[in-house]
């Protein structure tokens, strides 16, 4: 599909950008050994992991057959602005409710809209993804995340 190779080369221009701009970042001498590029450049790394799981996707859809549903259909242009709509609650729930509730929230509906009737596997994930991300930026970056309702 036309719009996978747009999103493939966006996504491989964006993390060159990206691996550039980090190589911007002043190195000091004194402090963290590992220095303030280490998490940028996971990131970066994070983007080409996705640029490649992407290409295989594009790769093995080749061979199977395209999809009935058309593309530029109203029902297309409803899910686009319905998880915009969701995206936007999330964003401006982040701080009253906390990192951890309104990310499982926010996957919960996303993960059933877009995974149907597999539940075991949306709440898994939905809890899962967001208590391991919260201990992995304030416990092992540092790095404090909105508490919300919650008491830790």
């Amino acid at each position: 599909m036309m719009a996978d190779r747009i999103i493939l080369g966006v996504t491989l221009v964006l993390a060159a950008l990206y691996f550039w701009a980090t190589q911007q970042i002043p190195s000091l001498e004194i402090g963290d050994p590992l220095g303030p590029k280490a998490f940028p450049r996971l990131l970066g790394i994070g983007l080409l992991l996705t640029a490649a799981l992407l290409a295989v996707e594009m790769w093995k859809a080749r061979h199977e057959k395209p999809a009935p549903a058309e593309p530029g259909s109203m029902v297309h242009y409803l899910v686009v602005g319905g998880v915009a709509v969701w995206t936007w609650l999330y964003f401006y729930s982040f701080e009253p409710l906390g990192f951890i509730i309104a990310t499982v929230l926010y996957l919960l509906g996303l993960t059933g809209y877009f995974n149907r009737g597999k539940w075991i596997a949306n709440v898994s994930t939905a809890i899962l993804f967001p208590v391991f991300t919260y201990l992995m930026f304030t416990k092992g970056l540092g790095v404090s995340l909105a508490r919300g309702v919650l008491p830790f």
